[in-house]
Parts: structure tokens; sequence; C-alpha cells
């Protein structure tokens, strides 16, 4: 699966990307933003943890946040710093939106990343069991808040979550979303020839049921008081009474040439539902992929479908407004 993907196979024409490939698209966008000398007054520490999830495998997250210079320590103050917590898109990595990350935790945020076990670069084995992602994002946030050596720096009170694609379907879950699998096989009859649809098809996987839910999947963490969703996956299974939970604020993000993911049935049906309007963007002339860090030439050439942009688009400038408005909103909301 392509980065940021809905399912297994969105890469259009591409060459199949090994996860080796995959992992070195997230990384060096990282890499890139670090070092391009944007400042939002404060160095930046980073932790790679492994957490302890139950009968399962630990997940791993990256931690970003605030850090005098030359130290990794968490910087101290009078106030403890609020948190947010990153989900992934499908195929994806958590150092996915380092770019982001790195600007929160410029700006004084503590921001924590997991890797969606089961759909990842290097593990798509449990992809469409989509209860499984909030559930590994309520053990990231219990993490941060009671286990990490630093958690008394962070401000059990002021938690946000961002998501992309899968990721945004997450944090709409966490948020109070509640959604209806059962949409998926009436929506791909309705539209054969729309990503998932095809994905499905082509992979021989039957569309997710109602019934294949454990009972409770859906459970929201009331600790999330403001959520960026960007592009987010499977939107066209929330309605009304399914997002009435959800009292958190919110800022949605749509790419208007999302061809993964066409306009209303995702960001569109999302926008619709939610129980109170959230503060909306529209990217002009952006794709899905968009949404993911600025590739260095060399991934551009190794996965042109996840890098490559619309003429005219300038990935690089969008990252910066992209981000500059996740942290007002972020800083405001929280």
């Amino acid at each position: 699966m392509a980065p940021g993907g809905v399912l297994p196979e969105v890469r259009g024409r591409s060459a199949p990307m090994t996860g080796a490939a995959a992992r070195r698209l997230f990384l060096v966008g990282a890499l890139w933003l670090a070092s391009s000398g944007a400042s939002f007054g404060q160095g930046v520490g980073f932790q790679q943890v492994r957490i302890p999830n139950g009968a399962e495998p630990p997940l791993t997250a990256g931690i970003w946040y605030p850090a005098a210079a030359g130290s990794n320590d968490v910087i101290a103050g009078p106030r403890r710093l609020a948190l947010v917590l990153m989900s992934h898109g499908g195929g994806g990595a958590y150092d996915g939106h380092a770019d982001t990350a790195l600007a929160l935790a410029r700006a004084g945020l503590v921001v924590a990343a997991v890797g969606h076990a089961g759909d990842t670069f290097d593990d798509q084995s449990k992809v469409l069991q989509l209860w499984r992602r909030p559930a590994q994002l309520r053990r990231l946030a219990d993490y941060l808040l009671a286990e990490w050596p630093s958690h008394r720096r962070v401000d059990a009170a002021r938690v946000g979550a961002f998501g992309f694609s899968n990721g945004g379907f997450t944090v709409l879950v966490a948020a109070g979303g509640v959604p209806q699998l059962s949409r998926v096989g009436p929506y791909c009859k309705a539209h054969p020839d729309h990503d998932l649809c095809t994905t499905l098809a082509r992979a021989r996987v039957d569309a997710p049921k109602g019934s294949d839910v454990p009972p409770g999947a859906w459970r929201a963490d009331p600790r999330i008081k403001a959520a960026v969703v960007a592009a987010p996956a499977f939107g066209f299974t929330f309605d009304h009474l399914g997002l009435s939970g959800v009292d958190a604020a919110i800022q949605l993000w749509r790419a208007e040439a999302d061809r993964h993911q066409p306009d209303p049935f995702y960001e569109g049906a999302v926008r619709e539902a939610l129980p109170m309007p959230p503060e909306y963007h529209v990217v002009e002339r952006a794709g899905h992929y968009d949404f993911l860090p600025p590739c260095a030439a060399t991934m551009l050439r190794a996965v042109p479908a996840v890098c490559s942009s619309a003429p005219g688009f300038d990935r690089r400038a969008f990252h910066e407004q992209f981000n500059r408005e996740v942290v007002r909103f972020f800083q405001g909301a929280l």
C-alpha cells in the first residue's frame, strides 16, 4: 500500500513500492524539513519508543517535543504542555507527517505519532480491521499521559489529534464518531470505478460488514478536545447520527483534485454530518498525497504517484502554509 492510501492498491500505474522504499520516503521528508531552517523559536527533541500493548506486540511510536538547544530533554517551564496525537494514512509510518510534528513541537506542543500495527508500510495484514486504529491511538494517549518518563510535563486537559486519510477516519472515531461499515458494499455497487471499490475487486476482498466489528469497538476518547482531519478515508460511512457525539473542535481539509477519495463522498460527507461547522480548508489543485511531505528527487522517481503534484502546485510552499494553519488551530483550540 502506498503511504496514506486507503487500501493495498492505490498507486495506479506506478511500480510497486517496497517497505524499504516507503520508509525512505518518510525519512526523506522528515530530514528535508528538519534541515530547512524553519523555526518556531525552540529546539526539538525526539524519541522513538516501544509501547506495551497487552497481548499484542508493542506499538512503535515517535515523540517530538520542545527541547533546549543542545538537549534532548523536555523543556521545563511554568505550564504543562499540550499534546497532539498523530494517526498516519493507510500503509504509512509514524513519521509520515514529521514536518507537521516538527512545526508543532517548535511551537511548544508535545506530539506523539503511533505506527498503526496491521496498517503500516511493512504490515498490511489487518488493513480492513479499522476498529484497531482508534484503540491504538487511545493506547498512545494512555502512555503519554501516564507512563512516558516525562508525562508530568503533559497537560491531560489539553489533548488534540491529527489524522490523514485512514488516520482522518481514526481521529473522527476517537473524537466520538461511529461509522457504519455496512455502507461500504452499497457504496461500491453505486461507484464501482472509485479507488476503494476497484481495489477491493482486484484483491477479491469482500467489503467490510457491520457484523465484522467487535462489540464496543467504536469507543471515543473524551480526552481529545480538538482534531485536524485531512482527506478522511471512509467518510461516507458517517452520517449525522454517527457524528452526533463529536464535540471536539475540528479543522477539516480537502484536496481539490483528490482522485483517490473524490468529493463529496469523503470529506464532503463528514463536513455535512458534523454537528458543528468545522474550520474548513480546500487546497486548490492539490491531490490526495499532497498532504504528505515533499519528496526528494530520488523518491519522486521511485514513487511518482505518491510524490508527484499537479503542474503549478508547490508542495513545499503548501506545507509551510498547512503547518502554520495546523499550529494556529491547535494553539487556539487547546
